[in-house]
C-alpha cells in the first residue's frame, strides 16, 4: 500500500510539473482575466501621469487597452524604465512591455518582440541658440540620457568624444541639461518632443540634427511564447487595418496636438 501510495505521489507530481512545463502565456493571461503590462509613467506622450486628471495615459498605454480587449481581458500596469522593463519581463513580474523599446537583435537573447508598431529616429535635444546642431558639435562634451536605452551607445558611436552622463529617466537628464550638466539631452525624438513641450517654456529648447540612428518600437515579449506572441501581433494589425491605430495616433502625435508628428510609415500587415 505504501509503495502504491509513493507510485500515486510521483505519477501526480510529474503531471504537475508537465502541466507548468506546457503553460502557456496566453492562456494563462485569459484564466487570470488580466494583461499585466509594463509602461513608462514619465515618457510624454507614451506613459505618463496626467496633472488634471491624476490618470496613467498615453499612446503606450492605448495600445495596451487595445490588445486586452482582443484578447478578451483587463489590463493592469506596472511602471518600468528603460533599465528595469527586461528584466521585470524577463522574470514574469509583467506579460508584456510598451515602454518606447527599440528592437535591438542584441535584446532577442533575452526577450522576443511584436512587429513593430512606432517608428522613430534618436535625435538631440538643446538648448536654444546653443550653437549646437549636430552630434559633431558635442566632441568633449556631456550628454544626458537615460539608463539600459539604445541612445546610450548610439551616441558614442557617431560622437565617441563625449562623455555620456545616465540617468533614471529622461525626464532626470532634462532636468541636468536646464541646469547646465549637460550640453544636451539624446533620444528618440518623439521623447525629446515631449520633454521639449511638456516645459513651461518650450521656445527656449530645440531638437537638432538628422537621425542618429532608426528607432522601431517593439512591444517586448516573454522568450519562446509563441502563441502570445501571436496574438499580440494579430491585435495590432488588426488596429491597423480597422484604422484603429491611426485614431490613437492622432490622438498623441495628431495636428492639432502639442506634439505633431505626421504618420509616414507602414504596419508589417500579414496576408
Amino acid at each position: 500500500m505504501r509503495r502504491l501510495s509513493i507510485m500515486v505521489a510521483m505519477v501526480l507530481a510529474m503531471a504537475l510539473c508537465a502541466s507548468t512545463a506546457f503553460a502557456d502565456k496566453l492562456q494563462e493571461v485569459k484564466d487570470r482575466g488580466v494583461l499585466i503590462c509594463g509602461v513608462k509613467d514619465a515618457v510624454v506622450p507614451f506613459g505618463y501621469i496626467d496633472e488634471t486628471t491624476k490618470k496613467l495615459v498615453g499612446m503606450d498605454i492605448d495600445v495596451c487597452n487595445y490588445i486586452a480587449k482582443q484578447l478578451g481581458v483587463k489590463t493592469e500596469f506596472k511602471p518600468v524604465t528603460s533599465s528595469t522593463r527586461i528584466a521585470m519581463l524577463a522574470q514574469g513580474s509583467i506579460d508584456l512591455a510598451a515602454a518606447t523599446m527599440t528592437h535591438k537583435i542584441a535584446r532577442d537573447d533575452t526577450i522576443d518582440f511584436s512587429i513593430t508598431y512606432f517608428m522613430d529616429g534618436q535625435k538631440l535635444l538643446v538648448k536654444k541658440g546653443s550653437g549646437i546642431k549636430s552630434a559633431a558639435d558635442l566632441k568633449g562634451q556631456k550628454i544626458g540620457t537615460a539608463k539600459g536605452s539604445t541612445s546610450e551607445q548610439n551616441i558614442l558611436a557617431v560622437q565617441p568624444d563625449c562623455k555620456v552622463l545616465s540617468f533614471e529617466g529622461y525626464p532626470q537628464a532634462f532636468l541636468a541639461l536646464k541646469q547646465g550638466k549637460v550640453k544636451a539631452v539624446t533620444t528618440d525624438s518623439t521623447i525629446l518632443l515631449g520633454l521639449k513641450n511638456s516645459d513651461p517654456n518650450p521656445a527656449g529648447w530645440e531638437i537638432v540634427g538628422d537621425f542618429i540612428s532608426p528607432e522601431p518600437y517593439g512591444l517586448g515579449l516573454p522568450e519562446n511564447e509563441s502563441n502570445f506572441r501571436d496574438a499580440v501581433n494579430f491585435a495590432l494589425i488588426e488596429m491597423w487595418k480597422s484604422g484603429d491605430y491611426k485614431k490613437i495616433y492622432n490622438r498623441w502625435f495628431g495636428a492639432d496636438t502639442k506634439y505633431a508628428l505626421p504618420l509616414t510609415w507602414q504596419m508589417e500587415i500579414w496576408p
